[in-house]
């Protein structure tokens, strides 16, 4: 952490920062360098006997639920998140987060933790609605120390705090060792051990990037602790994540579109130049309101569900009034694949001067005629 006091106008040492106050002022000035397109803000959570409480939010402590959904996966409900622009703003709510946080003495510390610790900062840019937005986050996890309590004497609620924090770091351990095995040999990862596996999942075993720094004594009487340290660091090393950008689902579903009406144009293209019919004017896929052209194959299912595509799924949702044109095209391109390669067979029949039509196989149930992207 480093000094907690400390502004822009009275900056502490260089050699005295903490980790987290460089990576703040690394932050800091790359947004500055993007002028407003970056909006920063900050979350402070700890885990205290298996309860998670808001560091920042105003009044008593009180437990907050930790939920999962299947598109944020673990997450903290009802949890407080203040933006902030400056060194100084960030610092203060560091500070604020750190003296509501629970600490008390033993016979080794006097100001030792009692809970684990997680700030996260949240990273999204301004973009224009029509662009795709970017988003991420940067976690900074404090873990509180294993205990024994035989040398730190707790006892009564130190106790309690103790055997918490010690159940919670083997959960960590136990799923950190399944971590670093070999993909193809792995068994079900215990996230729901712990809340504080649980709120780790994602640095643990997700898409990012994850540093962590084990803290060891080089006294000869905490020996034993050292070397459990030094193993516990050397497996989570063998531990391998793929870093990748996450797309949220609607921009991924728009790239979707987009990437299959363009490979009915060209397929489209295609046909036209093999039952020698004149070219189209190509449509642009940003235009929004496009008109929707009728004499679709009746009974076609395709992708989005029996009765075609008669409704976007983003319409009706807030800031997205223009995208369901997409979906005009996408019904204009399926409605003429289909025309030239049913009509198309008429058409050649006419042409090579045939008794009668050439009948076209009939698609497999369930698949789509159209091409390959839309089954």
């Amino acid at each position: 952490m480093g000094p907690l006091t400390q502004s822009e106008s009275r900056p502490a040492a260089p050699g005295l920062l903490g980790l987290m106050q460089r990576s703040f002022a690394c932050l800091l000035e790359q947004s500055r360098s993007r002028g407003s397109d970056l909006a920063l803000s900050a979350s402070y959570l700890e885990i205290y006997n298996e309860q998670v409480r808001d560091l920042l939010s105003p009044g008593p402590p009180c437990a907050l639920p930790l939920r999962w959904s299947k598109t944020c996966g673990f997450y903290v409900e009802n949890q407080l998140s203040v933006d902030f622009d400056s060194l100084e703003a960030i610092a203060d709510l560091l500070l604020q987060g750190s003296q509501r946080r629970r600490t008390s003495a033993h016979a080794l510390n006097r100001h030792s933790s009692r809970s684990h610790a997680l700030l996260t900062i949240h990273i999204r840019s301004r973009a224009p609605s029509a662009c795709p937005s970017k988003q991420g986050t940067l976690c900074f996890v404090d873990l509180a120390g294993s205990e024994r309590v035989k040398e730190t004497g707790s006892t009564g609620e130190l106790s309690v705090e103790a055997n918490n924090i010690n159940r919670s770091l083997l959960a960590l351990g136990h799923c950190i060792s399944l971590l670093a095995k070999p993909r193809g040999k792995r068994m079900h990862i215990p996230y729901r051990d712990s809340k504080l596996t649980r709120l780790l999942a994602r640095s643990l075993g997700g898409s990012g990037i994850t540093l962590m720094v084990a803290c060891i004594s080089p006294s000869s009487r905490c020996l034993s602790e050292t070397l459990s340290t030094l193993h516990y660091a050397s497996r989570a090393r063998r531990v391998t994540t793929r870093p990748l950008a996450n797309r949220v689902s609607r921009e991924k579903l728009l790239q979707t579109l987009e990437e299959e009406i363009h490979a009915l144009q060209l397929e489209n293209l295609s046909l036209r130049q093999q039952l020698c019919l004149p070219r189209v004017p190509t449509r642009s896929m940003e235009v929004p309101g496009t008109p929707t052209r009728t004499g679709a194959r009746p009974g076609w299912g395709g992708r989005y569900g029996p009765a075609g595509l008669h409704r976007s799924p983003l319409e009706g949702q807030e800031g997205a009034p223009a995208w369901p044109s997409l979906y005009g095209l996408l019904r204009d391109f399926v409605v003429e694949n289909e025309q030239l390669r049913y009509g198309g067979g008429m058409h050649r029949t006419h042409k090579q001067g045939l008794k009668g039509p050439v009948r076209q196989p009939e698609p497999p149930a369930g698949q789509h005629p159209v091409s390959a992207s839309l089954s």
